[in-house]
């Protein structure tokens, strides 16, 4: 990020969760994915604080945020707990409405808000994913083989963090680059910093936890709205780069995500710039009642 963004922590509810803001214009929240933090948008800020507030978070359990106690249920790390965690940080700052970007977990959280949380959400971006219920449903070979953290950190305790800890720089370095990056996009000092993240035991239970309710709470309220029909009315893009396992194993469903009805989809080679040129393309409006 630049010298001119504001960092601060803010504290909810459920505990704290730190941010970097800057720009000015419509309010816009970047949310990461694994095993990134906000730094994840250190290009991509930049080009949407000229027009917009961006507000880059750390997820809940990582990053610089709080790692607040879980149960046996993993509730407290579902994405419903995490998205009314990051509507309440943005009504903190003043924001009762804005637009939301995520890639991958953070994804996840995104889709999650605009499905919970209809009246704050004005556009939804979702990069590299499908439905959390889609993934379980057409998990396969290719799929344990290349997003081992699905399977693995969703194992009971401790298991998970015990293997996490004893290699955290083995973890990233699979992470960042196994899954379709060049190792030269992450500069020393970021790879750096999201190792950090997976040193502490905190984090590291705190991240496995949000993959346990991956594996349960989520699934389930995934398949709850879709058998209710609950659907997400604000605008929605779905974006997936051209050569990865969504464009190529997940094309069906992501040609027809499956929780919009104002919708578009695109594979693309750089799907973060064209993440920002959608925010910029569709006037903000309010969901349907």
């Amino acid at each position: 990020m630049s010298n001119h963004d504001r960092a601060q922590t803010v504290f909810v509810s459920g505990g704290s969760i730190f941010i970097t803001i800057a720009g000015n214009g419509p309010p816009v929240l970047l949310l990461h994915g694994f095993p990134e933090t906000h730094l994840m948008w250190r290009d991509v800020a930049p080009l949407l604080a000229s027009e917009f507030t961006v507000i880059c978070a750390d997820l809940r359990g990582y990053g610089a945020s709080g790692c607040p106690p879980s149960a046996r249920d993993h509730l407290a790390y579902s994405k419903r707990a995490m998205a009314a965690e990051m509507v309440e940080v943005m009504a903190k700052l003043g924001f009762s409405e804005f637009m939301v970007a995520g890639h991958d977990r953070g994804a996840r959280v995104g889709y999650r808000m605009a499905l919970d949380h209809a009246t704050a959400i004005r556009k939804v971006a979702v990069l590299d994913i499908v439905p959390t219920v889609t993934v379980w449903d057409r998990a396969d070979d290719r799929f344990a083989l290349a997003f081992w953290p699905w399977l693995l950190f969703a194992q009971a305790e401790p298991l998970p963090e015990k293997l996490i800890a004893g290699a955290p720089e083995a973890v990233v370095d699979e992470a960042l680059t196994g899954w379709g990056s060049s190792a030269t996009v992450f500069p020393p000092e970021i790879r750096e910093a999201y190792i950090d993240t997976l040193r502490s035991p905190e984090h590291v239970h705190a991240i496995c936890e949000e993959y346990r309710a991956a594996a349960g709470a989520d699934r389930q309220h995934d398949m709850d709205d879709q058998i209710s029909g609950h659907r997400i009315v604000c605008p929605l893009m779905a974006l997936w780069s051209g050569p990865g396992a969504v464009a190529t194993w997940y094309a069906e469903e992501g040609d027809r995500w499956r929780y919009g009805d104002n919708w578009r989809t695109k594979s693309l080679v750089m799907p973060c710039q064209e993440a920002t040129s959608f925010l910029r393309s569709i006037p903000p409006r309010r969901p349907r009642s």
